[in-house]
């Protein structure tokens, strides 16, 4: 039986802290303790800037090889013709510049974890190679005459979709297999607005010792609420940084540098003016136009009820098609079927 709830993660202070940024990734990250306590490989997908690397690390802290080396390695950055080499090293003489004897990323990860950013980067003619030492836990240098065994973790990260990539030849289907033994997905920030409130509240205390203590408008607030962060958290991060350096007071929205222009409409701000309410957050009804009659009705309202009430409108408008009801919510269509079915719509 999996995790299932938040006690297991108090004791695991890496997962706790990403958490503690960002609650909506509890049902996430719950399983993933789990799986950080085996020796399973696991996969951790998302867009740039949703926090795979700190999940990667987190997962080498609660692990068995928390003692070992921890190494990363950016997949994409590696030479195409030195890739080989990179990876499970080289013997003297193997190739022309090759000096002295080389010790590849595995080796140097040994007893630890080897984190294989940007995996699907990998070129295809090295795949096998990979494979091979996965399944096997015996690597031969390039040059090499005999085989090396190494204990290694791996996480793979990525942001592209393997199986799109498995599909059109560009990697290897025994491959992904191998790597995903358990597969981590993480949400864009946009699939997760409510999680902006106490991203905020943990940047602006990361700053604090270097640029003082800041606090932030409702303005700025809803002004962060109706951008669609194609950069993710990482963007946030950098925003919040950006707009503390630049202010001695409070941070106000003509101090966020980012662009909001894109408007959503009532529906948008019905739902996210609901999702702040229930969370406690300062969300409003700007940059929308809902009716008297839309508010009204949803006074008096339990969060769920205001739900079902916007989702049964935006289907409505959409002509009962989810995934345009999902976008004018400015949510994925995952989670909007995830949250129909949920309310029993």
């Amino acid at each position: 039986m999996l995790a299932s709830s938040s006690s297991e993660l108090a004791a695991l202070p890496h997962f706790r802290a990403i958490l503690d940024a960002s609650p909506a990734l509890e049902p996430i990250l719950l399983p993933a303790v789990r799986i950080a306590r085996t020796r399973l490989p696991v996969l951790v997908t998302g867009e740039s800037g949703t926090g795979k690397e700190l999940v990667a690390r987190a997962l080498h802290q609660a692990s068995a090889a928390a003692a070992g080396p921890f190494v990363a390695v950016n997949c994409g950055a590696l030479s195409h013709d030195l890739a080989e080499s990179e990876l499970f090293g080289h013997e003297r003489g193997a190739f022309t510049g090759a000096a002295t004897r080389k010790i590849g990323w595995f080796e140097e990860a040994a007893g630890g974890t080897l984190v294989l950013d940007e995996v699907g980067e990998l070129p295809l003619d090295l795949q096998p190679k990979l494979l091979r030492v996965l399944e096997s836990g015996r690597l031969r240098r390039v040059g090499g005459q005999g085989e090396v065994s190494v204990t290694v973790r791996i996480v793979a990260l990525t942001l592209r979709d393997l199986r799109q990539d498995v599909a059109r030849g560009r990697f290897r289907l025994d491959l992904y297999h191998r790597l995903a033994g358990f597969e981590l997905r993480l949400p864009a920030l946009r699939e997760r607005p409510h999680d902006i409130p106490s991203l905020v509240e943990h940047f602006l205390a990361e700053v604090a010792p270097e640029l003082g203590s800041h606090t932030i408008t409702r303005a700025a607030m809803d002004r962060l609420y109706a951008y669609p962060w194609p950069g993710n958290v990482r963007e946030l991060r950098n925003a919040i940084r950006r707009a503390a350096a630049l202010t001695d007071g409070p941070i106000e929205a003509s101090g966020l540098d980012i662009e909001t222009t894109t408007s959503r409409g009532s529906i948008y701000e019905l739902y996210h003016a609901a999702d702040s309410a229930a969370h406690g957050t300062t969300g409003s009804l700007t940059g929308g136009t809902p009716s008297a009659d839309d508010v009204l009705s949803l006074a008096g309202k339990t969060f769920a009820q205001m739900q079902a009430t916007i989702f049964s409108w935006a289907l409505r408008r959409a002509s009962g098609s989810r995934r345009q009801a999902a976008r004018a919510l400015g949510i994925s269509r995952s989670t909007f079927c995830d949250r129909v079915r949920k309310l029993g719509l």
